[in-house]
C-alpha cells in the first residue's frame, strides 16, 4: 500500500504550497498509562485543543487540495523541526503558506536557501511583515489544508483508538491518505470564497461544484 500511495496519490508542487500537522490519538488521555499497544512509540504533544497522546501528521498539500507530501512524527515533535522540514520540502518550490506555528527565522534561512519562501502571519507581539496584497490573499486561503485534516479524520477515519498494532495503525493511515486521493472534489484555493466576520473573525466557504 506505501508503494501505491507514494506512486499513485500524490500531487506535484506548483508553486503555491500549503502545510500544517494534525494530531492522531491513540487513546483518552486518560487511559494513557494502561496503552501498552504504543507505550514504546509514542509521546504526548501539544496542539491547538491541548495535550493529547499520539502522533502527529506532517501534510503539505498544493493549491488544487492534492497531498504532495506526508510525515508521521511522535507527538511531541516540533512543526519547526530541522530535519524534518529538510526532508519534507526537498520536491517543492515556489512559496510554502504556514500557520504562526512555523515563525523561526533559523527554518525561514535554511528554505530561502532551497528557494522556498517561508510564508506566516505575524504573532500579536511581532511587527507586520512586509508582503504583498496577494500573499495576504494565500494566507487567508490557508485554511483549505485544514479541510483536509477535517476530511481525513472524520470521513477518511485518519483516527480512531481502536487499533490493536503498530502495524493495524500504519495501514489505517495509509488506507486514509489513499482514500482521500480518490475524492472527486478537494479543497482547492479556486474553490474558496472568504467572507470577513464581525470581529475580525473569516469565514471560508468551499465549493461543490
Amino acid at each position: 500500500m506505501m508503494l501505491f500511495l507514494k506512486t499513485h496519490c500524490l500531487g506535484g508542487s506548483k508553486g503555491i504550497n500549503f502545510i500544517d500537522s494534525t494530531h492522531i490519538k491513540v487513546c483518552h488521555n486518560r487511559l494513557i498509562h494502561n496503552q501498552k499497544v504504543f507505550a514504546s512509540v509514542v509521546e504526548r504533544g501539544q496542539c491547538d485543543i491541548g495535550w493529547f497522546y499520539g502522533f502527529k501528521l506532517h501534510l503539505i498539500i498544493n493549491d488544487e487540495g492534492e497531498i504532495l507530501l506526508f510525515y508521521l512524527t511522535k507527538g511531541n515533535v516540533d512543526d519547526r523541526n530541522i530535519k524534518l522540514m529538510t526532508s519534507m520540502t526537498q520536491d517543492i518550490f515556489g512559496k510554502l503558506f504556514g500557520d504562526k506555528g512555523y515563525i523561526s527565522r533559523a527554518l525561514a534561512d535554511l528554505l530561502l536557501g532551497n528557494g522556498i519562501q517561508m510564508m506566516t502571519k505575524p504573532r500579536k507581539n511581532m511587527k507586520e511583515f512586509n508582503i504583498s496584497q496577494e500573499d495576504k490573499i494565500m494566507l487567508r486561503k490557508r485554511a483549505i489544508i485544514e479541510c483536509v485534516n477535517d476530511e481525513l479524520k472524520n470521513i477518511c477515519k485518519l483516527q480512531h483508538t481502536r487499533h490493536r498494532s503498530i502495524n493495524n495503525f500504519l495501514m489505517n493511515t495509509m488506507g486514509a491518505l489513499c482514500a482521500y486521493h480518490f475524492f472527486p472534489k478537494k479543497p482547492s484555493s479556486s474553490s474558496a470564497s472568504m467572507y470577513l466576520l464581525p470581529a475580525g473573525r473569516l469565514l471560508v466557504l468551499l465549493s461543490t461544484n
